[in-house]
């Protein structure tokens, strides 16, 4: 059995739009500003995924990460490149544009449910997948890059309220990566 994880850079003040920059956002690049290396590598620790498991994009992300993987030498890079992606569109997908990519078949929550019965599946960037998935129960674990940076406004990665548990932290350059797990029930 697998598990579905979310994975997103963040604002102290939870702004997940715009890390680096490229969507013109007024604060945008908050990311960025931190230095390369904040956002190089493996922040997020997916590991095993990269080899094993699926990641997951929306049709943007996807382009994006696309122009910015592809063209990338080193260790992260390769992983990144020979991982299995997947896109939630109803386009086709030219895997020629992003090596090992496809569409997924069928509404993304079930697409979800068949996937994590046999492997991880990572979520990256796309918030309107990550609210329907949520909506849905669906979500196992948050894996969130915090920097020491306040955006003042633009879009959270939760747009309604959730019950969360802290089951990690540490240091991932000058940010901290905090893993977090929905709470069963949530007592308001």
């Amino acid at each position: 059995m697998g598990r579905l994880i979310v994975v997103s850079f963040s604002t102290l003040d939870g702004v997940v739009e715009d890390p680096d920059g490229s969507g013109g956002m007024p604060f945008g690049g908050w990311a960025i500003r931190h230095g390369r290396e904040a956002i190089a590598g493996d922040k997020f620790r997916l590991g095993p995924i990269l080899t094993d498991g699926t990641l997951l994009f929306g049709r943007r992300t996807w382009e994006h990460f696309a122009m910015l993987w592809t063209p990338r030498d080193g260790d992260f890079a390769r992983a990144m490149n020979a991982a299995d992606k997947a896109v939630v569109t109803s386009r086709p997908v030219d895997e020629a544009t992003w090596s090992h990519s496809r569409a997924i078949d069928g509404p993304v929550v079930e697409w979800v449910r068949r996937e994590v019965a046999t492997r991880d599946v990572a979520l990256v960037g796309s918030l309107s997948v990550g609210a329907a998935l949520a909506d849905a129960g669906l979500v196992d674990e948050y894996r969130v890059l915090y920097f020491p940076t306040v955006a003042g406004s633009g879009r959270g990665l939760w747009p309604a309220p959730a019950a969360l548990r802290t089951t990690g932290s540490e240091p991932a350059g000058p940010g901290t990566l905090v893993t977090l797990a929905p709470e069963t029930s949530m007592a308001v």
